[in-house]
């Protein structure tokens, strides 16, 4: 047994968690969203019905050696590739971390099935919760979100007011506008209202910043998201993308695999795979482009960001050489 890890990758920069180390809980793609903006592709299987999908003890046993062979990172995080509530056995798997490390578990997620108790249920012992709501009426939620047929929106929202209502720790709501669909003033304060329903600790503004499966996902400016964040009571934070020194060491340990696991589940910069695994800048770009001259790694242009991930049926990406003689923004 080599120990590769299959479901622990990163840890990841995250803008909300800092360095996160990542859990992936279903198989790609298995979601109850086929969101729009989704930066993974479309949905492959559509589904609510929960299944131990993976093995307790198989994360437990990647995660205990993973957190061996890297510093402490600020969050576990309980994501992925898919929609992790949807692991029948997650409440098990929050207690069997809490029992593992003091290092505190977040779990994200789109919140679509939060209106089912034993789904709350699971979650009570976690320390902080990240769901979304991406639209203020169900039309909108029709169009982002393409939920399951099984999920209306009013009781995914109501599902998200209870669990606020009923967890001890913090929620932080995400809401991603996209520009000229939800990203406008009578759309923003539709989701406003509702915010102010759920009652989370947090609302944090987002937007389409990595390659959608969508062409038509289009972002916001950071001036219109600036201005939207004082819709909300407490007013919301913008949380971005923004570009952060990587770091200046060589790691070493960090393998290929890590690498490609990594931007299997979240497309990446140069910076952010630099920052995520403790790479220098430089490194980072070779082996990267290794790895792209090798088909295994492909990158796709964002406004005016590069970003790199492993290639999925869905996505509209092409293979390419990095740029290390200056080519390219990334």
């Amino acid at each position: 047994m080599t120990g590769r890890a299959v479901h622990v990758y990163g840890p990841v920069p995250s803008r909300r968690l800092g360095r996160s180390l990542g859990v992936d809980l279903v198989p790609f793609k298995t979601c109850t969203y086929d969101c729009v903006y989704c930066q993974l592709g479309r949905t492959t299987n559509q589904t609510v019905e929960r299944r131990d999908y993976v093995p307790v003890d198989v994360i437990l046993a990647e995660l205990k050696r993973k957190l061996r062979q890297t510093p402490a990172p600020e969050y576990v995080s309980l994501a992925g590739s898919g929609e992790p509530t949807l692991h029948a056995r997650i409440g098990e798997l929050i207690a069997g971390i809490k029992r593992l490390t003091a290092v505190p578990v977040a779990v994200l997620t789109n919140g679509s099935l939060l209106w089912r108790p034993e789904v709350q249920d699971t979650l009570l012992e976690a320390d902080l919760v990240l769901p979304s709501l991406d639209a203020g009426d169900a039309a909108l939620f029709a169009h982002v979100n393409r939920p399951h047929p099984a999920i209306t929106f009013e009781a995914m929202v109501e599902g998200l007011h209870t669990f606020c209502e009923r967890f001890p720790k913090p929620v932080w709501l995400e809401v991603l506008l996209l520009a000229g669909v939800t990203g406008i003033p009578a759309e923003v304060e539709k989701i406003a209202a509702l915010a102010r329903r759920i009652r989370p600790a947090r609302v944090q503004l987002n937007t389409a910043s990595r390659p959608p499966c969508e062409d038509f996902a289009y972002p916001v400016s950071a001036d219109r998201l600036a201005a939207y964040a004082a819709c909300f009571a407490p007013r919301a934070e913008v949380i971005a993308e923004t570009r952060t020194a990587a770091a200046l060491h060589s790691a070493g340990g960090v393998t290929d695999a890590d690498l490609l696991g990594l931007l299997r589940r979240r497309p990446c910069t140069v910076e952010g795979v630099a920052e995520g695994l403790g790479l220098h800048r430089a490194e980072t770009m070779k082996r990267l482009e290794a790895l792209a001259e090798k088909g295994q790694v492909a990158c796709v242009r964002r406004e005016d960001q590069l970003f790199y991930a492993v290639e999925a049926p869905q996505r509209q990406t092409r293979s390419c050489r990095i740029g290390v003689r200056g080519r390219g923004k990334a």
